[in-house]
C-alpha cells in the first residue's frame, strides 16, 4: 500500500494524514488519530460496532476506504459529547442503564443520532429498524429501546427550551 496525503473532517477538526486512500476509515480513526469510540466487530459491516456518523448519516467504518469520505464530515462518538457533559443520546443510553459489556454501545447510539435526526419522534417498530443492523450479545435489548424513546424525550425538551 502506497500512502498519500488524505484530508479529513472529523469531529469538528481537520486532519490531514499520510495513509493509504483504500485504508479502512476504522482503522485511520484508531489507530492514527486515537479515537477509540469505533470498535473493531466483525471487520465486514455486519456488527455495527464500528458505527459513525458521515454527514450525519450512520455507516460502517470498517468498510469505508478512507479517500471515499474526504471532504465528508464524520462524527465519532467521542464528537457527541463529554463525560461532563453528554450528548443527550448519550445521557438516556446512561439513565436506562443500557449496556452490559458495552461493546456494541458505539453503534447502538450513533444510530440512534442518525435515527433521531431524521425522526424526532420514532415508533417502536423506527427503533427497532433502525438499530436492526447492530448486534448484542449480552441481551440489554429492552434497555436499550428505552434508552432510544428517552433520547427522543430529552431531545425535545432540549428543543422546547429558550
Amino acid at each position: 500500500m502506497t500512502s498519500s496525503t488524505v484530508t479529513l473532517a472529523v469531529n469538528g477538526r481537520t486532519e490531514t494524514l499520510a495513509v493509504p486512500s483504500d485504508a479502512p476509515l476504522l482503522y485511520v480513526l484508531r489507530n492514527d488519530l486515537g479515537l477509540n469510540g469505533p470498535k473493531y466487530g466483525c471487520g465486514f459491516g455486519e456488527c455495527g460496532a464500528c458505527m459513525v456518523l458521515v454527514d450525519g448519516v450512520a455507516a460502517r467504518s470498517c468498510v469505508i476506504p478512507v479517500g471515499g469520505v474526504q471532504g465528508r464530515g464524520i462524527t465519532t462518538l467521542e464528537g457527541l459529547g463529554t463525560r461532563d457533559a453528554p450528548h443527550p443520546v448519550q445521557q438516556a443510553f446512561v439513565d436506562a442503564q443500557a449496556a452490559q459489556c458495552g461493546y456494541c454501545l458505539n453503534g447502538m447510539i450513533m444510530s440512534t443520532v442518525a435515527l433521531l435526526e431524521r425522526e424526532p419522534h420514532p415508533s417502536d417498530e423506527q427503533v427497532r429498524d433502525a438499530l436492526s443492523h447492530n448486534l448484542c450479545r449480552c441481551g440489554t435489548h429492552i434497555e436499550i429501546l428505552d434508552a432510544v424513546q428517552r433520547a427522543a424525550e430529552l431531545l425535545a425538551a432540549a428543543k422546547d427550551r429558550p
